[in-house]
């Protein structure tokens, strides 16, 4: 079940919020802590879903900062006046007596607002001691591997138990409810309106994440990376999946340490991986199994589970070279050998065009602000590397952005200065995210022919998605859906 908080600070935005939430959630959670002189008998009067009273105190993350007796006051009344839950604080239980059989469920909850315990079990344990209809534990990721901690537990109990995590890294939990085996999870109404940190909204759980479709027995798959927020991935994978009719989620996964990640996550069944910044590399030293193609290039973007066992693959290579060939050919060159190339950047994806690039033939330059990973690369490739602040545009044909500069937030940087542009280059910008970036619109005032990521990312998820399912993707569906989602527009 969906709940969403109502989280407005006086009667009239809170009984409107109210009134929009009862049309999209299953239940309604009225935080009376947020509320200025709530008048709890109209807030409940008229309401068409289920609704949760809350009243936290300060001490559990609330707003409540009066007396603990006024305070308990309200969620008594909520009992006398039929409320369907009351969500009472663990150290709170024993002010509540005699709730009358099949009227009000007592969710007795406890918040860690700094961290993820390892004794979930026992706090589990305790709780129920109260005679809690339901159970609620909310704890704080530092870590996503956090996440599995609550995953854990609620595969552990037999009651009902509302659990998940607090934070950027705990927001899978939250999306994951019903595979976790959470009672509910929270999302607030819009943007700007979230009760606890990490809620996302309910516009997002149902768009992007398509929740109304989701059960335990839902295949998970995700996108490996830091950041991730960005990405457009989730809507793309997600939209396939619902449109080609298999019970599947895509989520993205903040990952910091990638050897934590990959032996916690053994936990939890998840089908396959996008891999992106900064672990195309690094993941490969954690996978049972690598492509010969990955193995060569030194880089995965991609995981497929295969009875456990994880294979690494790469869809990079092939979908840049695709899409530097079109664009190639539209500008009247007929192939990419003896062509000029300066490519920026000695990552995962870089790695994966320069290997692509050097067996079609092409003389490649990289550039990286780390000189030394642009040395090593260059050894491996078989090309030359230069410092970044040699960098000098003169006399290639086609300039290649394989760096994270100038993705959004960071719109309006550009790793090459606009003086270096050339009418006939071809300036190709692996970055989707603004679909237009600073390089290629100074590149466009310079008449230069311009490409940016989308196509490639277009490819290379299209790729992606068939090593996970067997089936090939719509590429237009993955185009109008992500022109959408980045610009807006159809």
């Amino acid at each position: 079940m969906i709940c969403i908080p109502i989280t407005a600070t006086n009667m009239e935005d809170a009984l409107k919020d109210r009134d929009a939430a009862s049309k999209i959630a299953d239940i309604v959670e009225l935080r009376l802590d947020y509320i200025k002189d709530p008048n709890l008998e109209r807030l409940l009067k008229g309401c068409t879903k289920p609704v949760i009273v809350t009243n936290r105190p300060v001490r559990e993350g609330g707003r409540f900062g009066g007396r603990e007796k006024d305070r308990v006051s309200f969620l008594k009344l909520a009992i006398e006046l039929h409320a369907d839950y009351i969500d009472i604080e663990h150290d709170s239980r024993d002010m509540i007596h005699n709730v009358p059989a099949d009227k009000t469920q007592i969710i007795v909850s406890c918040h860690n607002f700094s961290e993820t315990p390892d004794n979930l079990y026992e706090i589990y344990q305790r709780l129920r001691q109260g005679n809690a209809d339901i159970v609620k534990i909310i704890t704080y990721a530092k870590d996503i591997t956090d996440n599995i901690k609550v995953y854990q537990l609620l595969q552990q109990v037999t009651s009902p138990v509302i659990s998940f995590c607090m934070g950027e890294n705990g927001i899978i939990s939250r999306i994951l409810y019903k595979k976790f085996g959470s009672y509910l999870t929270f999302a607030s109404l819009q943007a700007g309106k979230e009760s606890a940190p990490g809620q996302i909204s309910v516009h997002e759980l149902f768009n992007t994440y398509q929740v109304q479709r989701q059960d335990s027995g839902m295949s998970v798959y995700g996108l490996i990376g830091n950041p991730v927020s960005h990405s457009i991935s989730p809507v793309i994978h997600n939209t396939l999946f619902q449109e080609m009719g298999f019970n599947s989620i895509y989520v993205p996964f903040r990952v910091e340490r990638i050897d934590d990640f990959i032996r916690e996550f053994k936990r939890l069944p998840v089908e396959g991986y996008s891999v992106t910044i900064p672990h195309k590399e690094s993941v490969l030293h954690y996978l049972d199994e690598i492509d010969p193609m990955a193995k060569k290039l030194g880089a995965v973007n991609t995981i497929v589970n295969r009875n456990g066992r994880l294979l690494g693959f790469n869809t990079d290579c092939e979908a840049a070279l695709k899409t530097l060939e079109r664009v190639n050919q539209v500008s009247g060159m007929n192939s990419l050998s003896g062509k000029k190339i300066i490519l920026l950047g000695a990552g995962g994806a870089a790695r994966s065009i320069a290997f692509g690039l050097k067996e079609r033939g092409a003389h490649i330059t990289i550039f990286n602000r780390n000189y030394e990973r642009a040395r090593l690369l260059a050894d491996e490739v078989g090309c030359s590397s230069r410092e970044m602040h040699d960098l000098s545009a003169t006399g290639a044909d086609i300039i290649i952005n394989a760096t994270p500069v100038g993705m959004f937030p960071a719109v309006d940087e550009s790793p090459v200065d606009k003086s270096m542009l050339r009418p006939h280059m071809i300036v190709f910008d692996t970055i989707y995210n603004p679909v237009e970036t600073k390089l290629l619109r100074d590149a466009r005032d310079c008449g230069c022919k311009t490409v940016g990521g989308l196509m490639m990312f277009i490819h290379q998820a299209a790729a992606q998605y068939k090593l996970w399912t067997g089936h090939m993707p719509s590429l237009e569906l993955i185009e109008k859906t992500a022109y959408r989602r980045l610009t807006g527009r159809e």
